[in-house]
């Protein structure tokens, strides 16, 4: 007896040159989703090619499918490490990333051979979105900490879908955006079969989830107090590698754009002024002259500075930190970043792949993970007590337990200090300010993005951008930031959602590896054999 297949998929496997085609243009239509270009519904369109170009019933032929969408997707969307790092690197994360869109490819192919997968497009859309999210929680995480870029919900920091990034973070923003990909490819194959009330329900339940993140209920006020903050844009002599190449040029502008704050406020009315990660390259707490020019800027504007500067230990390598300096006090508090960047920052295996790029020995002296959470505490005479600041350094941004961890240990705002010299005029920024705002929302903070060169921001704890700098500029941020000490759903959620999605990934397809056994293949539908 031949078995009726749901509307999921067509009555026959598609020819693979069409998989291949709906496989590029899947990819670029995702592309188009993120910052510069913003096209957030087209990631919903992405996805929707991804699971039609799916439908033949091979694990490798869909694992190459996904390689093809994979890198489609991820060599524009991080142009930025050509610029950076050259092109081998650049080239080199582009296929390791897309690797990951092959695994759910294959995935994909053994999960839904299970008897109940194949008959259910329902189960076939549930399936689909934990092996999805479960995929960019192991890509975020693995190998050497994992590559947060390229997650489907940093594409909808400006969509009405961000409001889900407030119930449970990220994963349930990204999982959102491939429920809806999933419904619109079921809305298509039904059309063709001429079902029209099925097209029209999954079209209203997509239709519903777009718009049902507008309902959640994003509270901006104050709790505790506001927070009288200016951040300081400095510029750099010039963009690229070499952009830090005058260290006491950089250390200069950082100094005069504080002075320029007081062009708009007097001295002491600012609580904190903020620089960005590497706003001195020049350590003051080794540097009489760089402590000097610090606590200058500090007593004119009579504020405390966070300064994004370096550390070197005693014991070897660097840290990337963040110290708080006081007027007349110097350094009373500090925060290292925990999450640097391999490759970047740190290079793991440096002789063995020394082999494959030169570009390695660019990094001459490792970085070091910081191990204390990210929380800054001032004192805020005009509050009469002192404030716990969130700080990320910047890719820490994209990881989503970093800033998570901070808002528990009891953050009441956060600054993310980044250092986007070196990715020039690509859209590396405008990807790190969307990473930003989910943040804003996820965690209920108010946020600033300090850059050396910008893109730098104020952030609502509802998303919204409220003032937005260039790039390479010298330019100045005052705002006054509501404090907030309640945890949103996400973060009293934590981790949770992922390990789930996690969880249920493997369960669905070692169970439908296991199913397929107990179905003669001639009885499975075509598409799902």
């Amino acid at each position: 007896m031949r078995l009726t297949y749901s509307a999921a998929v067509p009555d026959r496997e598609p020819s693979r040159w069409s998989t291949l085609v709906l496989a590029v243009a899947g990819g670029a239509l995702t592309w188009a989703a993120f910052p510069d270009l913003d096209w957030w519904g087209t990631a919903f369109l992405g996805v929707a090619t991804l699971f039609l170009a799916f439908r033949r019933d091979s694990a490798w032929w869909n694992a190459l499918v996904g390689l093809v969408w994979g890198l489609t997707f991820f060599a524009p969307h991080i142009t930025w490490a050509d610029f950076a790092v050259g092109r081998v690197p650049w080239l080199a994360l582009s296929v390791f990333e897309a690797c990951y869109v092959a695994l759910l490819g294959a995935a994909w192919t053994w999960a839904r051979r299970g008897n109940a997968v194949w008959r259910s497009a329902g189960l076939q859309l549930g399936v689909f979105v934990v092996l999805w999210v479960a995929v960019e929680e192991l890509r975020m995480t693995w190998p050497f900490g994992g590559f947060p870029w390229g997650r489907l919900a940093f594409s909808q920091a400006s969509s009405p879908l961000l409001g889900f990034a407030w119930v449970a973070g990220a994963p349930l923003v990204s999982a959102v955006v491939v429920a809806v990909g999933v419904l619109l490819a079921q809305v298509w194959t039904a059309l063709r079969r001429g079902a029209f009330g099925a097209a029209g329900l999954r079209t209203a339940a997509a239709v519903v989830l777009v718009v049902a993140g507008t309902f959640v209920p994003l509270d901006t006020r104050a709790e505790s107090g506001t927070l009288e903050v200016g951040a300081v844009q400095g510029n750099v002599p010039r963009p690229g590698l070499d952009a830090f190449s005058q260290r006491r040029q950089v250390l200069d502008n950082h100094i005069a754009g504080t002075l320029a704050l007081l062009d708009r406020v007097a001295p002491g009315q600012l609580d904190l002024v903020v620089w960005p990660e590497n706003g001195t390259d020049v350590d003051p707490q080794a540097d009489a002259e760089a402590a000097q020019l610090i606590d200058d800027a500090a007593r004119a504007v009579d504020a405390p500075l966070l300064v994004g500067t370096v550390e070197y230990p005693p014991t070897g390598g660097r840290y990337n930190t963040a110290v708080l300096w006081e007027p007349g006090r110097g350094v009373v508090a500090t925060y290292s970043k925990q999450h640097p960047a391999p490759f970047a920052e740190y290079i793991p295996m440096r002789d063995f792949f020394r082999r494959f790029s030169s570009a390695v020995d660019l990094v001459t002296t490792d970085m070091v993970a910081g191990t204390e959470v990210g929380v800054v505490p001032v004192e805020v005479p005009r509050l009469e007590r002192t404030v716990p600041l969130g700080d990320i350094i910047c890719f820490e941004v994209g990881y989503d337990e970093l800033a998570r961890d901070a808002v528990r240990a009891g953050a009441e705002v956060l600054f993310v200090q980044t250092n986007n010299a070196t990715f020039g005029y690509t859209a590396e920024s405008t990807q790190q300010l969307a990473m930003s705002r989910l943040r804003a929302v996820e965690l209920g903070r108010a946020t600033v993005q300090i850059s050396t060169v910008g893109v730098s921001a104020v952030i609502a704890p509802n998303g919204a951008v409220s003032q937005q700098t260039g790039l390479f500029t010298a330019e100045q941020l005052v705002a006054t930031l509501p404090l907030r000490d309640s945890l949103t759903p996400a973060a009293r959620l934590g981790g949770w959602p992922a390990w789930i999605a996690d969880a249920l990934a493997l369960c669905v397809v070692v169970t439908g590896m296991a199913g397929a056994r107990r179905i003669r293949r001639p009885d499975r539908p075509e598409g799902a054999r």
